[in-house]
């Protein structure tokens, strides 16, 4: 079953776009850990906030993927760009409209 992981990142202020750099940057190894989508974006309405949307093969692959060397470094090199606020949410996909046979 698809799992899908939605966050909120407060960026330090002023720091936005510095986050979403390292956010959007390369990461191979997602792809093999069973990423699906990997989606980073924001909205002028909330300035210092970054919005991140994933969907994984599976909740285990999403949690397994914080292993791989390449995630540890770019959380690492965001911590501090992170105002310690966060939010977020998380779930199983039971179906979608773009893929009704997919149930």
């Amino acid at each position: 079953m698809t799992y899908a992981n939605v966050s909120t990142f407060d960026a330090v202020p002023g720091k936005r776009d510095e986050l979403v750099v390292h956010l959007t940057s390369s990461k191979p190894g997602l792809t093999a850990a069973g990423c699906l989508s990997y989606e980073v974006g924001v909205s002028e309405d909330q300035p210092d906030t970054v919005f991140v949307s994933e969907l994984w093969t599976s909740a285990e692959a999403h949690r397994g993927s914080l292993e791989l060397p390449e995630v540890r470094e770019a959380i690492a090199a965001a911590r501090p760009l992170i105002s310690g606020r966060s939010g977020g949410f998380a779930f199983d996909v039971v179906g979608s409209p773009l893929r009704a046979g997919d149930r």
